[in-house]
């Protein structure tokens, strides 16, 4: 099942950024002056990339790939208004300073994407394009986005949830960190559940997973211990910026002209968007017959879309 292990995955470094240190992953330094930059979700880390790095160094790019702000040997700051939307933009961009560029390609799936979104509305002279995963562009209405999921989808729902009840649910997830994401890392299921705005904290409590695995035991490892060292908490205080994250976007231009690439599972629990082009009038949309974990569940197809995405972008 592709590569298992971290020992073939490049080596970290620690770099200093954003008044954070942020742990790195980089490959392809000969194809200076060519960056992407891959941004990974939640509960994930910069070995959710491992199928896309060697495709993309071999393409000739310089692949950077973090392990963002709040997960594996990164910064995870105290203050839960360090991980808005400014904060892990502005992480992204001192990044490019760090490596001396002034704009990339940045990849994003799931929370990445969110970032990755948000962080062209933020800096969009530092973005020349930008490819997501799982995550549309988040259209901004009148009613803040947790009070709005709160209002469609009750006080169950998981994001209301982290929101609502903090501490509760990464105290479940720091228990048995492989119990909990060895049932999250599943092909083509989304969580389904009785209770389904529970469905997280059911999934980690759960005995048997439902479905096939996304990745061998040995490559579930490096998740798990990734966790096991630094807790669930600092990812899911990003979930409880949403509202903040909705206020800073609000002072921005709501439009992204870059060349974008959309790239959706049909069996993802996340919606699809409807109006994707009223706010990103350039972009491409591309579905693959998979759930949630979209590079790790069909990567040859993810890495043919995205440099076929990216060889037409010139």
């Amino acid at each position: 099942m592709g590569m298992a292990s971290l020992t073939d995955f490049p080596k970290p470094t620690i770099v200093s950024a954003n008044g954070v240190m942020l742990e790195v992953f980089e490959a392809g330094k000969e194809n200076l002056g060519n960056p992407v930059v891959l941004c990974h979700g939640w509960p994930e880390h910069a070995f959710s990339w491992r199928h896309q790095v060697p495709a993309l160094v071999a393409a000739g790019y310089h692949v950077i790939v973090p392990n963002q702000r709040g997960y594996g040997n990164s910064s995870s700051p105290k203050e839960v208004t360090d991980y808005d939307i400014e904060h892990l933009a502005g992480d992204l961009v001192a990044l490019l300073d760090h490596y001396g560029y002034d704009k990339a390609i940045f990849v994003g799936h799931d929370w990445g994407a969110i970032v990755v979104w948000g962080l062209t509305l933020l800096h969009p002279n530092r973005v020349s394009g930008l490819a997501n995963l799982s995550v549309p562009y988040m259209e901004r209405g009148d009613m803040p986005w947790v009070e709005f999921m709160e209002a469609m989808l009750g006080s169950d729902f998981y994001i209301v949830h982290f929101n609502r009840q903090p501490g509760v649910a990464a105290a479940i997830f720091d228990e048995d960190p492989h119990r909990f994401l060895r049932n999250m890392y599943r092909k083509n299921q989304p969580p389904r559940d009785p209770e389904p705005g529970m469905a997280m904290i059911n999934l980690a409590k759960a005995d048997t997973p439902l479905g096939e695995p996304v990745m061998s035991d040995d490559e579930l490892a490096v998740f798990v211990s990734s966790f096991e060292s630094s807790g669930f908490t600092g990812g899911l205080n990003w979930y409880r910026n949403f509202d903040r994250n909705w206020q800073v976007l609000g002072e921005v231009d709501p439009i992204i002209r870059q060349p974008a690439l959309m790239i959706y599972g049909d069996r993802d629990i996340v919606p699809k968007s409807e109006n994707l082009t009223e706010f990103v009038p350039n972009v491409e949309v591309v579905s693959f017959d998979c759930g949630h974990w979209i590079q790790q569940e069909r990567p040859e197809e993810t890495n043919r879309a995205i440099l076929d995405w990216l060889g037409r972008r010139g």
